[in-house]
């Protein structure tokens, strides 16, 4: 992120995204919701990258620098609000739960024209919402350690590889213990956690570009179809057919 953008002002508004689409890294002094209404968005920052489907959105807390992209037609809502209103009280970036009620809220606040006085009622409902949305650690952090990252890279690149941490060791030039240690500490996850974060990543990717259920399991690391939707229900709370 060598080039970032300054918008003082983070946007309310609705961005059509065709597939793929980038948004190169910049930052508010505003508080901001992203929010995907259609399609899959990735978030990056810094400290890591986040992902969000429609039942997730993600709060990017005022200052942070942060890219976006799209993976198949999505459309980006944003909601931008000062810095007094953080009804979560929270300072790093975070995904959150979007309930039928908080997605329509979002939905509408980003695109519908009305009254004043009714736009900051639904706001008020809008905040309301979010101060009881949970947090969801649906989230990849940022290697520091140069082994680690080229450990973390090497299964990026292919999710579905199934060599245990002793064999990426070996390739990186550490030891098994060391990494698992190093994913506790930079990660604040086991191993086997993050490695189904990252396929549960590539697997939201997959599926808003289109790919049939059963080639994203195996794509994305599954022994099976029936694993990988009982994991991602799990982590959903609903199907990935009824995601795509």
């Amino acid at each position: 992120m060598s080039k970032v953008r300054h918008s003082p002002k983070a946007p309310t508004a609705l961005r059509y995204l065709p597939p793929g689409t980038e948004v190169d890294a910049h930052r508010h002094d505003d508080h901001q919701i992203v929010y995907a209404g259609r399609g899959v968005l990735s978030v990056t920052t810094d400290a890591g990258s986040w992902i969000a489907p429609a039942t997730r959105a993600v709060w990017v807390p005022a200052g942070t620098v942060h890219q976006h992209r799209a993976y198949g037609e999505t459309d980006l809502h944003t909601v931008g609000l000062p810095t007094t209103d953080n009804p979560l009280g929270l300072s790093t970036p975070a995904v959150l739960a979007v309930g039928p009620l908080l997605r329509e809220l979002i939905l509408a606040y980003t695109k519908e024209r009305m009254p004043g006085a009714e736009r900051l009622r639904m706001r008020a409902v809008l905040l309301d919402q979010l101060r009881h949305a949970p947090q969801q650690p649906i989230r990849l952090p940022a290697a520091r350690d140069p082994r680690l990252a080229a450990a973390c890279a090497l299964l990026d690149e292919d999710p579905a590889d199934q060599r245990p941490l002793a064999a990426l060791g070996a390739e990186v030039g550490a030891s098994s213990r060391t990494l698992s240690r190093l994913f506790r500490a930079e990660m604040g996850m086991t191993f086997p956690q993050w490695r189904t974060q990252l396929r549960l990543h590539h697997a939201l990717r997959l599926l808003a570009e289109g790919t049939p259920v059963t080639a994203v399991a195996h794509r994305s690391g599954w022994a099976s179809a029936s694993a990988f939707i009982d994991t991602f229900r799990r982590a959903f709370g609903h199907t990935p057919g009824r995601s795509r």
